[in-house]
């Protein structure tokens, strides 16, 4: 299906949002801990985690992950992002399906 790809790049983004969000919100949080909180496999994030800081947004010490000094203004641009994406979703709605 045409969808099948921006769907699964959808789902990847709020996995990485979900763990941003915590790690700032409950930081230093390891990655079992987060696991169990947010109901998202270790493996998952482990990944996310390492997404997160490849981008600087988050940084392992040694009680878990932490929110980088950058995380709020990288929340901040996400949120924007978003609002855009959905502005597109909105507008494709409306090419036939209003």
């Amino acid at each position: 299906m045409l969808t099948r790809r921006v769907q699964h790049e959808l789902e990847l983004l709020k996995r990485h949002i979900t763990i941003l969000k915590k790690v700032m919100d409950s930081g230093p949080i390891g990655i079992m801990k987060l696991s169990l909180e947010t109901g998202i496999p270790d493996h998952l994030v482990r990944y996310s985690f390492r997404v997160l800081e490849q981008q600087g947004i988050i940084a392992p010490s040694t009680q878990g992950a932490v929110a980088s000094k950058s995380a709020n203004e990288a929340y901040s641009e996400l949120k924007i992002e978003i609002e855009k994406i959905a502005q597109t979703l909105e507008d494709v709605k409306r090419i036939g399906f209003e």
